[in-house]
């Protein structure tokens, strides 16, 4: 009529062993696909983000963490860039700010001569 502690206990006593492995592999199957779904593909992000914005280069079109689309006339440093937003407004904007880099621009010129010497 009443169960008794000792009844009890021969019902579930000896899987002590598989009683761990049935609870603590779902909690690691969860924390495999958590891992797999969201946080190595935000990790290649953030990675892919910091390669472009630490490549940023004059003419590249850059849009803020602020929302301003501007192009990059001049990269003064390694931490800032001074991008123009429109028509002669140019500010400096720091590196870290950047959340994404639209267009290449073009490439870094290696010879020291300017345009006007080329012209004469």
């Amino acid at each position: 009529m009443f169960n008794t502690s000792a009844s009890a206990q021969g019902a579930s006593g000896g899987g002590g062993i598989m009683d761990v492995f049935s609870t603590v592999f779902p909690l690691v199957a969860i924390f495999g696909i958590f891992y797999f779904i969201v946080l190595r593909p935000q990790q290649q992000r953030m990675k892919a983000l910091a390669q472009m914005v630490s490549a940023v280069r004059r003419g590249d079109t850059v849009v803020t963490a602020g929302g301003l689309v501007g192009k990059v006339t001049k990269v003064v440093d390694d931490n800032e860039v001074l991008v123009e937003v429109a028509d002669g407004v140019r500010v400096r904007v720091i590196k870290s700010t950047l959340a994404e880099v639209r267009t290449k621009g073009e490439p870094a010129t290696t010879d020291t001569k300017s345009k006007s010497d080329d012209d004469k």
